[in-house]
């Protein structure tokens, strides 16, 4: 049997919505604090300004006992990285995992990137991560079943390692909830996917192997061959008329349309 999955009506999706712009503009501040010479603190305080001035709550914060606003992962680092004094330098990968809470209804998505200037093989991997989320949000469309999700994602990755023990989820009045959305084929009969479900898409490649370690902080997940990785997130909400990215301010139309897919905002 599978665990009960919390399906939300028309009103609901548009509720996280609020949630989801929130975290684009948690985003944005984020983006625009990224530069050599900044600490992962300091994007934590960006994270803070966005969240104040949307009088939004970040999900992150004390959940587990988690100390920051958001989640800031640098090179080797995967993902749930503590915000802190690591200074920035140039040509690092950043991972940030955001989220906010609206009304009772969670947000959350992430986005990698590189502090100039990059590698082209840290931009070959962001490029590949990427492709990868809209990949798994745009089979969303069609998809009878989570499995197909991971399957689209799993062709999507190409060459780079796929994390396996951190996946996507379902996500509604709490942060994380069922179903899990795994990167990857499992083999395994998975939840099918119907109209009502707000699902994060997440998926995290390595330049290297799958296999990873979770530092002495508790939280910290770096890849065990200390190869890079980079990490990219949307909450998507599936209904009747079809898919919108509750988290990306187009709703996802740009980069599914790409795909074939077009988004359907509930007005």
């Amino acid at each position: 049997m599978f665990r009960r999955i919390e399906y939300k009506t028309a009103a609901q999706m548009k509720a996280m919505r609020r949630a989801g712009l929130v975290v684009a503009e948690i985003h944005d501040e984020v983006r625009r604090a990224i530069r050599p010479g900044a600490s992962t603190a300091d994007l934590d305080a960006a994270a803070g300004r966005a969240l104040e001035r949307a009088g939004a709550a970040s999900n992150f914060l004390g959940y587990y006992g988690f100390p920051g606003l958001i989640c800031v992962s640098v090179n080797e680092e995967i993902v749930h990285g503590i915000p802190g004094e690591r200074r920035l330098q140039a040509g690092d990968v950043v991972s940030v995992d955001a989220g906010a809470v609206v009304g009772g209804w969670h947000g959350d998505a992430a986005f990698s990137t590189v502090v100039p200037e990059a590698d082209p093989a840290d931009l070959d991997l962001l490029r590949a991560t990427e492709h990868a989320m809209w990949s798994g949000i745009a089979a969303l469309a069609t998809a009878r079943r989570i499995e197909d999700v991971g399957a689209a994602v799993e062709d999507a990755a190409g060459q780079y390692g796929i994390v396996r023990e951190y996946t996507g989820h379902g996500i509604g009045t709490a942060m994380h909830q069922p179903p899990d959305v795994p990167n990857y084929r499992t083999g395994r009969r998975s939840p099918a996917l119907k109209p009502g479900m707000c699902l994060a898409v997440e998926p995290m490649l390595t330049r290297g192997a799958e296999a990873t370690v979770v530092l002495e902080d508790e939280w910290t997940v770096v890849t065990a061959d200390s190869s890079r990785a980079a990490h990219f997130e949307h909450t998507v909400a599936v209904h009747p008329e079809g898919l919108w990215v509750l988290t990306c301010p187009d709703g996802g139309a740009r980069a599914l349309a790409d795909f074939g897919v077009q988004v359907a905002p509930l007005h």
